[in-house]
């Protein structure tokens, strides 16, 4: 691989995921300002607590099969037409019997999942609905991987804009019409539009695939996705039912209002950088499974990910740390001012998150399983842990601390991890910006809390000096390789 072409790749990638990103953020925002505006931050709170529900159910009844889907894939198209058809058999299937039983046992068990999140059984209808959205999640699952794993990156990107289209198209008016109960329709709209416009790009994709009716080789298949993805779910079902107890944490400590405050900075810190974290499961991960074994490439090819996901957030995350209350104020209501405090600390959080996710992808594409499992555990058992810890001395704000203290945590052990596995080392690039952009945040949040108008003034300099540098250098990128 040549780094100049290596460059390019990453910027076309981050380009078409961040042009798709920011229409499907736009929506998202439109969607949540209208559930503020009409419900409140109690309203806010329960669509999130429910989203996390289903989330969650989602992870746990899908085996972690979008993720080792995408990776299985990425592997077989280049290896043969018959492994990659037994492969994509095997998704589909295996997806949809996992999602019919995944929905089923939500169903089942919807009185004590309500009892235990929601702190009342008598909500346990709602609950049930999030049974079809597991089912729908699962199935749209599939035709993700299907679609990731091939790099079809415009594909992927016109599913998340067309499926953003139509879920705000169905939601926002059942909100309007129904009240509270429409936070139903809102919510299940997003794997429903999902699973159909995924479909659609999916299944134009049959006269790829070769014709495999080799039974055997197809169950073969299935196991591997199995074996694989149910570290994956284990991995980030540690980290989905460690937020589900964070909310249900804060919802019976503090109340709903305070869980409210949480799910809207929690959306917005999961949200601005999307675009970032968006190319790189489309285009980086497969790119990387394909490497995986040329340790100079893969070091290469992460450090060049990484510079590249920095120069793109870092005048983001700046300017996210100047503007967080005026941001919390706009996207929801003033009711959710506390919020601002909460995504502050996030913020902080996400300079390491940017920082970590490259190399966390090592573990993934190298199919360790077994060490992603335990990393993706110990970060959530130390986020649950510390804000269990925070809460009666920070409130609602210790939720933003922990954030942060997971990833200090984290960035290190995938670091040292990936250092073993490939000898990995970040660039000099690459340090230096993590300095800075962490430097400038903090600069940021300290003269704020001192004076206002100097914290919004200096954060603003520091934003304009930011994307001056990251164009500069993005250009620069862009040039060598002409």
């Amino acid at each position: 691989m040549k780094e100049t072409s290596s460059y390019r790749q990453i910027l076309r990638a981050s380009y078409i995921s961040g042009v798709a990103s920011v229409i499907n953020i736009i929506l998202g925002i439109i969607r949540m300002k209208a559930a503020a505006v009409l419900l409140g931050p109690a309203g806010v709170g329960l669509i999130g607590i429910l989203q996390q529900i289903m989330v969650t159910a989602t992870a746990l009844a899908g085996v972690g099969l979008t993720s080792s889907g995408t990776r299985q894939i990425a592997a077989a198209s280049q290896d043969n037409d018959e492994r990659l058809a037994a492969t994509q058999h095997a998704l589909i299937w295996g997806a949809l019997i996992l999602a019919l039983v995944g929905g089923l046992i939500v169903w089942i068990f919807r009185a004590p999942i309500a009892a235990f999140t929601l702190n009342d059984q008598s909500l346990s209808y709602l609950v049930g609905w999030m049974a079809l959205g597991v089912t729908l999640s699962i199935a749209a699952g599939s035709q993700i991987a299907l679609l990731n794993g091939l790099r079809k990156i415009e594909h992927i990107a016109r599913v998340n804009i067309y499926a953003a289209v139509l879920s705000t198209v169905v939601g926002i008016p059942a909100i309007f019409a129904f009240g509270e109960n429409g936070i139903i329709i809102l919510i299940i709209s997003v794997p429903f539009s999902n699973l159909i416009i995924s479909y659609i790009y999916a299944s134009g994709l049959q006269k790829f695939r070769a014709n495999s009716k080799d039974l055997s080789e197809i169950y073969s298949e299935w196991k591997n996705l199995i074996r694989l993805g149910g570290a994956f779910m284990i991995a980030g079902a540690a980290f989905l039912i460690g937020q589900l107890l964070i909310r249900s944490m804060v919802q019976k400590e503090l109340g709903p209002v305070a869980l409210g405050e949480f799910t809207a900075s929690w959306m917005i810190s999961m949200t601005y950088i999307g675009f970032v974290l968006g190319a790189m499961a489309t285009d980086y991960y497969p790119r990387l499974t394909g490497i995986i074994k040329d340790h100079p490439a893969v070091n290469r090819l992460v450090n060049e990910q990484t510079e590249i996901a920095l120069l793109f957030s870092g005048p983001i995350l700046i300017a996210m740390m100047t503007l967080a209350p005026w941001v919390i104020e706009i996207l929801y209501t003033k009711d959710f001012k506390p919020a601002a405090e909460i995504l502050r600390w996030q913020i902080l959080g996400d300079i390491l998150k940017l920082a970590s996710w490259p190399l966390g992808f090592i573990i993934l594409a190298a199919a360790n399983s077994k060490t992603f499992m335990l990393t993706e555990s110990l970060g959530a058992f130390i986020m649950l842990g510390s804000t269990w810890v925070a809460i009666p001395y920070f409130g609602v704000t210790a939720t933003g601390i922990s954030f942060l203290f997971m990833y200090i945590f984290y960035l290190p052990v995938v670091y040292w991890l990936a250092k073993k596995r490939t000898g990995f080392r970040w660039s000099i690039a690459v340090v230096r910006l993590i300095i800075i952009i962490t430097l400038a945040c903090v600069a940021v949040a300290v003269i704020d809390h001192y004076d206002q108008v100097y914290g919004v003034v200096l954060g603003l300099s520091l934003t304009a000096v930011g994307l001056i540098y990251s164009i500069s250098k993005l250009k620069g990128h862009l040039r060598s390789t002409c």
